[in-house]
Order: C-alpha cells, then structure tokens, then sequence
C-alpha cells in the first residue's frame, strides 16, 4: 500500500514559519513520520505533498528523497486539506488503497501502522479512520480540537485514514478503528504538545509510560 503524507501545512500555533521543519530533539518533525513509514513492512511508496507555503520543506525533502528511493514529493497548490490531498494521490498515479498521514505525527512508529494498515484488511469496508478515545486525551491532559460521539462514548481523530484511490475525490463510508494508544495522542500544533514530544523521546528507552513522562 502506498502512503501520502500531508506536509503543506504553517507551523503559527507553534509560532513558526512551516510545521513540518518543527525541530523535535534535534531532527525535523516529518522526519519521524517518513521514518516510521519506510520502516513499515505493509507500505512501498510515500509521496509527501506539500504547498507554495513550505518553501523550505520543499528544498528539505528534495535533499532527503536523494537517499531514500521509496520517497517522492507531490507539489499542489495549497488549496484546502481535501482538495491538495486528492490532487497528491491523483498525481502520483496510486491505484487501490492509499494510506493518509500528517507531518505532525512524530511518535507514530512502523508497528503502528501496520497494525492499521492490517486490521484495515480484516474489515470489510471501503475506508478506515483512525481515531483514539477521548479519555485518553482527557488522561494525558490534552483538549482535542475535534471529537465525535460514537456508540455511547466520544472519540477523536487521529490524522490517519487508509481510503480507496481510485473514489478519492468521492467520500467513502469508513470503518473506524479506535486505538488506545498514547503515541497517537499528540499532533503537534502547540509549543506546549512539541515540549511534551521532546520528553517522551528523551524518556522512551526508560520504559516510561507516556503519562509518567508528563509528570
């Protein structure tokens, strides 16, 4: 399965100029995400699509792609979320499923998302989203900007989706999978979300749990 990686986006909430350069323990915040993406047995290519606002993204993945193969850039026109990422998917050329992510996802791992990428084969549904209870937010002392009432219960989306390519500009019925787990919890777009990333990072080989790193 091909992957697309949504990197167009300005960093103002973090008071920087472009989110996807967000220095996270001294690497690039999307580099965590490419990195989880080429470690993944269930995925081949990645194309990061990016927008006229990302100058330097730009001219950093142009340097990264020269060592990493499996990587392409996709140039859209930053006009909306929605319309840059079907435009990404149609100008690569993926047929089949596609896997969706954001830049801002740096503690996603290779694990994770092949355990979506295979429950997403187990379920009989056009498309998967993933999303995380809100208790977990709650837990962690994260308020989500977005949540949704599901099955008695609140849930809140995660930035990843797997859809189908070929009905990319059509919207899909989607199968949702909720997750527990913390890594998923922080898409950063706040310094305080970026503070919290760079401690579990600092902490992850101690075996600490995600809410004992906070403290």
């Amino acid at each position: 399965m091909d992957a697309v990686v949504m990197a167009g986006g300005m960093g103002r909430r973090l008071g920087l100029e472009e989110k996807p350069l967000t220095m996270l323990c001294g690497r690039p915040m999307i580099s965590y995400v490419l990195s989880a993406l080429t470690g993944s047995k269930n995925i081949g290519s990645i194309f990061v699509a990016t927008s006229p606002g990302v100058k330097s993204t730009n001219l950093w993945l142009s340097d990264f792609i020269k060592s990493h193969r499996s990587v392409g850039m996709i140039r859209t026109e930053g006009e909306g979320f929605v319309n840059d990422m079907a435009s990404a998917v149609e100008r690569a050329g993926i047929g089949g499923q596609v896997l969706i992510t954001m830049a801002d996802l740096p503690l996603i791992t290779p694990q994770l998302i092949d355990r979506i990428i295979e429950r997403y084969r187990e379920v009989n549904s056009p498309a998967l989203s993933v999303h995380m209870r809100l208790e977990v937010f709650t837990r962690l002392g994260i308020r989500p900007d977005t949540v949704f009432h599901k099955n008695g219960g609140f849930i809140v989306p995660c930035g990843i989706n797997i859809l189908s390519a070929d009905r990319i500009r059509e919207e899909q019925e989607d199968y949702n999978l909720i997750l527990d787990d913390e890594e998923l919890a922080l898409n950063v777009n706040t310094k305080a979300e970026l503070a919290v990333c760079e401690r579990y990072l600092r902490e992850k080989s101690a075996g600490l749990s995600y809410n004992e790193i906070r403290k």
